[in-house]
């Protein structure tokens, strides 16, 4: 058994893949020798570019614009996957939003937007790939999540409610899906360099014992391990530097 991972002739869809950790995922599953489609909301320049270095490796990419919390748009962005690369194969649910609130700011239009960007998104996206998946009775399915699903985090409650969601779906999935040839995991980054962090990047990483923050790198490369290990099903990986052990 290779421990490298070997996608050639996979198709994969990253959402929120224009940059961050949902870039290095993609960049690193084309690396592996998926086609992948490059999901993104309004950063079209940024997934172009990711498309074309994804090109310049030799392989296959498309940029997809969705609104992945909108059923009709999903449905329409896998259509076109299916035309343009194939039917999805590997399916990694990365797009999220992280709004900042404290509890007596927290408004009620704040938490719907971020269940339904962060949680349903995932949902959305699972359901439309999956008949695929089990008809040809191979699949592999990554949740990004967060250390936020497990502690207190650095958002607000409504973003932990978002990713303790996802680990909740990923369980769920797991479970129903795994005689189909379909491994569900998630992978729980804390503490990434990258725009969601914010200011204070010296006082957050001195937080780490590893004594750093992550990198979106880090984090893919954590990703491309779960879709290579076909006997893991329905586990979170924590990526975070030693900050805690759950």
């Amino acid at each position: 058994m290779s421990l490298h991972p070997d996608l050639n002739g996979r198709v994969a869809l990253v959402t929120g893949a224009s940059r961050g950790i949902g870039k290095a995922i993609a960049l690193t599953l084309a690396e592996a020798g998926a086609a992948v489609a490059v999901n993104y909301h309004s950063r079209a320049a940024e997934a172009r570019r990711v498309v074309e270095a994804i090109g310049t490796g030799g392989r296959r990419a498309i940029a997809c614009a969705a609104d992945v919390s909108d059923s009709g748009a999903v449905a329409a962005m896998v259509r076109q996957i299916e035309v343009e690369l194939g039917a999805v194969d590997v399916l990694v649910n990365n797009a999220g939003i992280g709004i900042a609130r404290g509890l007596d700011d927290l408004s009620e239009a704040d938490f719907d937007r971020t269940i339904a960007v962060n949680l349903k998104s995932a949902f959305l996206c699972t359901q439309a790939v999956l008949p695929g998946m089990r008809a040809r009775r191979w699949g592999r399915i990554v949740n990004i999540t967060s250390g936020a699903a497990r502690g207190s985090g650095i958002v607000g409650v409504h973003y932990n409610a978002s990713k303790a969601g996802m680990e909740g779906l990923t369980r769920g999935y797991s479970t129903r899906v795994v005689k189909d040839g379909i491994t569900v995991n998630a992978v729980a980054p804390s503490l990434i360099e990258t725009d969601m962090i914010g200011g204070h990047r010296e006082e957050r990483a001195a937080r780490v014992p590893l004594g750093r923050l992550g990198t979106p790198e880090e984090v893919a490369q954590a990703t491309l391990m779960v879709i290579g290990n076909a006997y893991m099903t329905g586990q979170t990986i924590q990526v975070n530097g030693g900050m805690h052990f759950i």
